[in-house]
């Protein structure tokens, strides 16, 4: 009998070691290396795929004049923002990795898309669901489809056999982790487990250019479970993510081979199923009767999309000796920042302030265009003078009180006049860029912060 190899791996990224370490010498982690088996034979697994492989495949090298250019076929869905992500559809041949937190909506999501492609061969493959609890699940969505397929099974051997049979045109994975390879003799779940599936599902998306959805777990720091390669490996990584007290999620592209990765599709959790939503700025803006400080509208983008967010500040005299910065969905560095140009630049006072933040919604937002609507808010409820709700704002602020440019501004004001907004304030360094048509919307150059405090206080 030969004997059993074991290796070290790292849980954080997928270092491999021969022997145990405290530090990971690649990520830098403490305490991150577990032993695994990692006996496989290669020539057994070698075999088998050629037996379950479409057709042999011609090897060569070519030179790149003789590649003729071509655009990538792709499988338009029923759902306009799972396309719009995926940058206009399922590309044949890809292989797509979709994580979020556990009860978060990505068995829904995936499994009504499938339901959805009546003119496709779909094989759902469940590791985690029995067919009863997938069948309950297709039934609350009041979807039927007659080339729909589910398979329970955690064997990649056995799935590939009947994938053999079958010769669907997109394959779903539920989930990753739960799948096992007869030729590696460690776990499900653990990392060479992983990386060999996965492997696996990528030899049989490129050869037989069968798009492949590959849904995952994350850890309890958000990110995605197994190792790094893993992200390496795949074409697209989408993340879906969302607050559980607010009836909308978010699907972001984090990683794409096939398109832009600043795209969002923002989706509504209904009774019957996922719902596109096609106009959020609607969704994110409160709707309240009186006007209230310490809120301010901000015009941002996200991909080739234009949102309109509310700002909610909250500056109030600190009971303690350290004042309190507290922010949800913005970055506190990028607070402290504009804190610290009001203090400066301003002359205003928020050494002894406790200052909490809110993106209403709760998103999660990086772009550095709503700065300005943040330093608005500030000082709104630093006056405790309410803004008016027609005005909405759109600008970097610089660290000597600047307000810079932005880009995309024509979408943003677009989005502000089509909701209604009177007013939108930009950078002055904006206006050359625009183009001299007429709006209904009243845009208000500004160059300073001082600029903005006279004109709204």
């Amino acid at each position: 009998m030969s004997k059993i190899k074991t290796a070290f791996f790292c849980s954080n990224c997928g270092y491999e070691s021969a022997k145990w370490s405290g530090k990971c010498p690649s990520c830098e982690q403490w305490n991150t290396f577990v032993e695994e088996v990692i006996t496989k034979d290669n020539k057994l697994a070698e075999n088998d795929w050629k037996k379950i492989s479409s057709g042999k495949k011609d090897v060569r090298t070519l030179p790149l004049r003789e590649i003729v250019s071509a655009e990538e076929e792709r499988i338009i869905t029923a759902d306009a923002e799972l396309n719009r992500v995926l940058g206009g559809g399922i590309v044949a041949g890809s292989i797509v990795l979709v994580a979020g937190e556990p009860g978060i909506g990505k068995s829904t999501l995936f499994l009504q898309n499938g339901l959805l492609l009546k003119d496709q061969i779909i094989l759902y493959i469940s590791g985690e669901e029995s067919e009863q609890q997938i069948k309950m699940r297709a039934d609350r969505l009041k979807m039927h489809n007659d080339q729909f397929y589910l398979l329970t099974e955690t064997s990649t051997q056995v799935i590939f056999q009947e994938i053999k049979k079958l010769k669907p045109n997109l394959v779903i994975v539920d989930s990753i982790q739960t799948l096992q390879s007869p030729y590696i003799e460690s776990s499900a779940g653990s990392i060479s487990q992983i990386r060999e599936c996965t492997s696996e599902f990528q030899r049989f998306a490129k050869d037989s250019q069968t798009p492949v959805f590959l849904i995952g777990h994350i850890t309890k720091d958000g990110t995605i479970a197994g190792p790094k390669v893993l992200e390496h490996m795949v074409d697209t990584v989408l993340q879906f993510e969302g607050d559980r007290n607010y009836s909308y999620r978010l699907l972001r592209t984090l990683k794409n081979r096939f398109g832009s990765t600043a795209e969002l599709g923002i989706y509504e959790m209904t009774e019957d199923g996922m719902r596109g939503v096609s106009n959020p700025s609607e969704l994110l803006i409160t709707q309240k009767e009186e006007q209230l400080s310490g809120t301010a509208i901000a015009a941002t983008n996200e991909g080739q999309r234009p949102l309109l967010i509310e700002v909610q500040a909250l500056v109030t005299p600190s009971v303690y000796g350290t004042p309190q910065r507290t922010v949800s969905g913005f970055d506190l560095r990028r607070l402290q920042l504009l804190l610290a140009v009001l203090e400066k630049r301003g002359g205003f006072h928020f050494g002894m302030k406790d200052v909490f933040l809110n993106i209403a919604g709760g998103l999660k937002v990086e772009d550095p265009s709503i700065d300005l609507a943040v330093l608005c808010a500030l000082l709104s409820s630093y006056e405790d003078t309410p803004l008016s709700s027609h005005y909405c704002f759109a600008g970097e602020v610089g660290l000597s009180g600047e307000i810079r440019a932005v880009n995309r501004i024509e979408q943003r004001i677009a989005e502000a006049e089509k909701l209604g907004f009177e007013k939108i304030f930009v950078s002055r360094y904006n206006i050359k860029g625009l183009n001299n048509q007429k709006s209904n919307i009243e845009i208000m150059p500004v160059g300073r912060v001082e600029e903005v405090y006279q004109y709204l206080f």
